[in-house]
């Protein structure tokens, strides 16, 4: 009996050191090989190969110890796939903690108002740590990947800041800008102020990135889109230069001139008429809204005031006294 108590004696203490080294253990740092240190987890990848991944990636430990450790806590089934970033301090118990509430590190790239989509696939190839996978796709190819066969690729992704994970497809950011785009074009067009010359979506589209291009004071969006609007209902030509200059796409030099207004091309709307057969940029949430919700106003013209803001006027004489007036200072 004294050899058995001994026994159990010995065994419980044993099972206490064991115990409070494990403790000690959970709340001690991890030694990295340096100050920080990355991982991305694949998805389907399985928590010992996780343990070991984070070993090879410069966590100076035991992979089987870190491996029990997840299976013990009763957590290693929630770790999450993604992309994690660790610093010296870091505990087990934090480790674990961050993959199981997907704590990732997160990229982010922005698409700006008024952008073509030149502009945008320039800043998916700068874009860090994304995997390239449509930079030697045609635009016609990229949108048939997006389900999106018919359309042209210019004017269709919402401009925005997207966060993403390291190492994801820069298809996954053009996917949820595109959808972004979409869902706020239906929205809109649903909402729509009755009786506009507008047969369609993509009309609409259309008329949101030249008024997109077309204002410098936001408080001027309604009346641009008026305007826009106005010619359209008259049979008008449109006559916006935005739209040249994007039909002239790389002979652009900057400098646009009376030849180049006379230059025929299918943007150009001082030699055609109507709406231009695609978008010429990204526009913004508030320039859909302006082109399905123009401002009440009989303006046809409108002329830039020098501060960013625009004069706007019902007739061809009262812009002439404007264009006098704030461009040659008459």
């Amino acid at each position: 009996m004294k050899f058995l108590s001994k026994l159990l004696a010995t065994l419980f203490l044993l099972a206490a050191i064991m115990g409070g080294a494990i403790w000690w253990w959970l709340q001690a740092p991890l030694s990295l090989a340096a100050p920080s240190v990355e991982l991305s987890i694949e998805a389907g990848a399985s928590p010992r190969e996780v343990a070991q991944a984070w070993v090879n990636a410069g966590v100076q430990a035991d992979g089987r110890l870190l491996y029990e450790w997840f299976r013990w806590s009763g957590q290693a089934r929630l770790i999450r796939a993604g992309s994690y970033e660790i610093h010296q301090g870091v505990t087990p118990r934090d480790l674990l903690a961050k993959m199981v509430r997907g704590d990732e590190v997160l990229e982010q790239l922005r698409l700006i108002e008024g952008w073509t989509f030149a502009q945008v696939r320039a800043a998916l190839a700068k874009a860090p740590a994304l995997k390239q996978s449509t930079a030697g796709l045609s635009e016609a190819q990229l949108m048939a990947l997006l389900g999106a066969p018919e359309q042209a690729a210019e004017g269709r992704f919402f401009p925005d800041t997207y966060a993403y994970s390291r190492g994801v497809s820069d298809l996954t950011v053009l996917k949820r800008a595109h959808k972004a785009m979409q869902k706020r074009l239906d929205a809109a067009w649903a909402g729509r102020s009755e009786g506009l010359p507008l047969k369609n979506q993509d009309q609409a589209l259309i008329l949101a990135s030249i008024v997109e291009k077309e204002t410098g004071a936001a408080a001027d969006r309604g009346m641009v889109a008026a305007v826009f609007i106005n010619r359209l209902r008259l049979g008008m030509p449109l006559q916006t230069d935005p739209t040249v200059i994007y039909g002239l796409g790389a002979a652009f030099d900057g400098n646009l001139r009376k030849r180049d207004l006379q230059t025929d091309t299918p943007f150009n709307t001082y030699t055609r008429g109507g709406l231009p057969p695609t978008p010429i940029a990204m526009p913004g949430n508030a320039s859909l809204l302006a082109a399905l919700h123009p401002a009440r106003s009989r303006a046809l013209y409108f002329v830039a005031r020098g501060d960013g803001s625009s004069e706007f006027s019902d007739d061809l004489a009262a812009h002439n006294r404007a264009v006098n007036k704030f461009q040659r200072g008459k």
